[in-house]
């Protein structure tokens, strides 16, 4: 299994859980995007800058993908691709996409560029993406251990934190606690 993440939008929060996942799980992850983004020394870290161009990562992501690899994308269109290979979907806030639902969330994004393109719609009314919180973070954390574990059974499951609160067993897999 390797992780794939389309890293030019990718929160840092959401970066540093992937790091510390591939470290802790022997799993690679490979950031994909058009600019250089500055890792940590690690054999399971990888960055692949491609050239500039509309959807150059994305292409990189499924021309290289393979069934059983977990990809890190909000992108609805490189999600459908990806899923259609064999690969799990996760979003830095922790949504999995699947089979099962990508098709109403391509249609419903297809919709929205349709109404984008006929001004039926003013672009101010349509907001921006809310802030990446707390609850999207743990989300995300629970979400990737999750899908990593399902393909790697043998990681460590004893954490001495797991009784101060429930969400400091999850966030605590992740800092090594």
């Amino acid at each position: 299994m390797n992780i794939y993440i389309d890293a030019d939008a990718i929160p840092a929060i959401a970066k540093e859980l992937i790091i510390k996942t591939a470290n802790r799980t022997d799993v690679m992850a490979i950031f994909v995007a058009n600019n250089f983004i500055k890792l940590p020394p690690s054999p399971h870290l990888n960055m692949v800058v491609v050239s500039q161009g509309f959807d150059v990562a994305d292409n990189y992501i499924v021309d290289n993908t393979q069934a059983g690899d977990l990809v890190i994308t909000s992108d609805i269109p490189l999600a459908n691709d990806v899923l259609e290979k064999g690969a799990r979907v996760l979003t830095s806030r922790g949504e999995e996409f699947t089979l099962n639902n990508i098709k109403p969330k391509l249609n419903a994004r297809d919709f929205m560029e349709s109404l984008r393109g006929t001004n039926v719609l003013d672009p101010k009314q349509m907001g921006g993406q809310k802030p990446y919180s707390d609850k999207d973070k743990i989300a995300f954390a629970n979400g990737l251990n999750r899908l990593v574990k399902a393909k790697n059974p043998t990681q460590p499951k004893n954490y001495p934190h797991q009784s101060r609160n429930k969400n400091c067993k999850n966030i605590c897999k992740f800092l090594h606690l």
